[in-house]
């Protein structure tokens, strides 16, 4: 597939997965053998992705990514997106102890990179600002100033 038609994919993978919750995407997008680097192997990269969207969209049920910028070369997708949501629902992230819900708005830098085999999603290798995350909810507190 073009470049461009892997951005369009990754582009409605976005819109219809975290900011409208449609997880019927995730199968339709997806290789039965896609790998998300971030998880160990043999994690089952399509019902990962469905807890990951549903509990995402459980802690933030207005949950919407924006994103900022998208490169493609060959069949491999890049992009910088921004997280925001309002946290009303309770947040599970792996090495954490759960998140009641605290009513404070966030927004969260995200970058994804995903590589395309046949027109769908095979690799996701993904970073996100937790430190932020953290802060933002009053988990951590926030970086003193250094003094001048």
């Amino acid at each position: 597939m073009s470049t461009q038609a892997n951005k369009a994919l990754t582009w409605e993978f976005m819109e219809r997965a975290f900011n409208q919750g449609d997880l019927s995407v995730i199968d339709e997008q997806h290789t039965v053998d896609a790998i998300d680097h971030q998880e160990p192997l043999g994690t089952d990269f399509v019902i990962h992705l469905k807890q990951v969207v549903t509990g995402m969209r459980t802690a933030f049920p207005d949950l919407h990514f924006e994103i900022h910028h998208m490169v493609a070369e060959g069949d491999i997708v890049a992009f910088h997106s921004t997280m925001t949501g309002t946290h009303t629902g309770m947040l599970h992230i792996p090495n954490v102890p759960p998140i009641p819900p605290t009513g404070k708005p966030i927004s969260v830098v995200h970058m994804h990179f995903v590589s395309y085999f046949n027109g769908k999603g095979h690799d996701l290798w993904h970073v996100w600002d937790t430190p932020t995350l953290m802060r933002q909810l009053g988990v951590t507190p926030r970086p003193q100033a250094r003094p001048a």
